[in-house]
This record gives structure tokens, sequence and C-alpha cells, in this order.
């Protein structure tokens, strides 16, 4: 009786039972690695798609373009008459004819460096910048018509809300891919206990001859699995963090993916990552090595 009290609750010698080969130990090993560096990639785009709808937000929400595109010899007394309504408008903070070089910046990335902008019939653009209470769009769009027929009012409003829209969903389809990864674990380690169970059906018998319970099998594959998962883990997520620390950085302004990395707290993950699959393992093991053993008995 005293042998069958012992083996009826788990101990740090249970996992000692469990054959350390075989290939149930190297899936749950390389799939945990594999799905947690998916998971980092995932919350790093999240996260990156996060900062970046909030910048665009953020920096379009509060600035406008004025364009003035009159005729060559009426273009300086309309874009004189734009900037002294500008002057006089309340909520406007500031506000900035742009030079010829800056014009031909802006058309660069499409035209290449040697714009003949002297040549082109090129509106006059003004830049504005609005308080924190922000100007009457309506009442502005009115004086300019009637004092700067030429002049149009563009708040950004067309270009800002596809952006972040695109932006959130980049967001949402990060965290979506996420869940659907940790979906994935947790059918992964369900196969993974069966097949680990049913693998080593002679020594679940044994186990119960000498008075084992279900509990302490359980137990012992268990935390073998978890402890694969969390290992396997940390070493996908080490790997994820090495492959983003590669990306382009923001001084690098011709690079597509800047950005697509983990800021302050965020590296936080690298750690919460691996706790987190050892305790979804755990769990998920453990439920479902149980219903296993029961269908053995």
């Amino acid at each position: 009786m005293a042998g069958v009290e012992d083996y009826s609750l788990p101990n740090r010698y249970a996992v000692q039972i469990v054959p350390t080969n075989g290939f149930t130990s190297l899936l749950t090993f390389f799939s945990s690695a594999s799905m947690a560096f998916l998971i980092v990639f995932s919350i790093a785009m999240s996260t990156a798609a996060d900062r970046l709808a909030q910048s665009w937000s953020a920096s379009l929400a509060n600035s406008a373009t004025l364009r003035v595109a009159a005729p060559l010899v009426d273009i300086e007394s309309q874009t004189e008459a734009a900037l002294n309504v500008l002057s006089s408008t309340k909520g406007i903070a500031s506000f900035r004819l742009l030079k010829v070089e800056e014009q031909q910046a802006l058309l660069e990335p499409w035209f290449g460096p040697n714009v003949p902008i002297d040549n082109l019939p090129m509106p006059r653009l003004i830049v504005i910048e609005e308080n924190e209470g922000g100007y009457d769009r309506v009442g502005l769009k009115l004086r300019l018509a009637a004092e700067v027929p030429s002049a149009v009012l563009d708040d950004h409003t067309r270009w800002r809300e596809p952006l972040v829209k695109a932006a959130y969903r980049i967001w949402f389809l990060g965290w979506l891919s996420t869940c659907l990864v940790l979906c994935i674990v947790v059918s992964m380690i369900i196969l993974v206990t069966r097949a680990g169970l049913l693998s080593n059906r002679k020594v679940i018998e044994v186990l119960r001859l000498v008075g084992a319970t279900d509990q302490y099998i359980a137990g012992a594959f268990v935390r073998k699995f978890a402890f694969r998962a969390f290992f396997g883990s940390t070493l996908g997520a080490v790997v994820a963090s090495m492959a983003l620390f590669l990306l382009p950085s923001k001084v690098d302004q011709n690079a597509t993916l800047i950005g697509l990395r983990l800021e302050g707290l965020e590296w936080s993950w690298l750690i919460i990552i691996p706790v987190f699959f050892f305790i979804l393992t755990f769990f998920a093991a453990r439920i479902s090595s149980l219903k296993i053993l029961k269908s053995l008995s």
C-alpha cells in the first residue's frame, strides 16, 4: 500500500519514467520553435501596423494642403491672396509656401531627380498646420472660393482614412494569425500526447501494475511535453528576435520594411511566449492525456 501511495502523486522523478527518445519529443520541440517564430513575427507585424496607423493619423489629422492652380499671369497674386486668407483664419497654427526645390523633391519619386519643373505649369502649394482647436474647414473653403477661386483645400481626409483602415486591418490580421497559430499548437499537442501515450502503452501497463494512478502517469508525460514546448518556443523566439534585428532600421529611408520590429516593452513578448507555451501545453496535454488514459483502461 505504501507503494501505491507514493505513485498516487507526481514527484520530481515522475518524468524519468517516460522514454526521452522518440519522434514525439522532437516533434514537440521543433513544432513549438516554429510556431513561436511565427507568433513573434505576427506580433511584430501587428505592433508595427498599430504604430504606423497612429503615426499616419497623427501626422495627417492636424495638417492640410492648399493648392493654388492659376494661370501664370495670376499665380503670384492668387498665391498672395491665399496667404492673406490663411493669416486671418482662426485655428491655423502655421502655414508655409513650399519652395520650388521642395516641390521638385515631391515629384522626384515619379519623374526622377532631374524634373524640368521650370517648364511645367506647377501650382503653388501651401502647407497648413492647425492648432488643437482646429479651424472651420467649411468656412475656409467658402472664403477661398470667394476670394481665391483657383485655390483648392485638401485636408487629407481622403488620404488619411484609407491608410489608417489598411493599417488597422493589418493589425487585426496579425493577431488573427497569432490566434490561428495557437490553435495549431493546441491541436499539435493533443496529437503528440496521443501518439506518445499510445507508443508507450507497455510502460503505462507496467506503471498501473505497480499502483500508479492515471493522474501520476499523465503528470509524467505532460511535464515532458511542457518542457519540450518551453525550450522549443524559447529557441524560436530568440531566432525570431535575431531575424527582426536584421531587418532595415529607420535610418535606411529606402527600405520597405521600416519599423517591423519590437520596441520598448514589446520585447517582453520574448519572455511571455515561452511561458505561455509551457502553460498552454501543460493544460492541453493533461486534459487530452487523462481522456486517452481513461480509454486505455
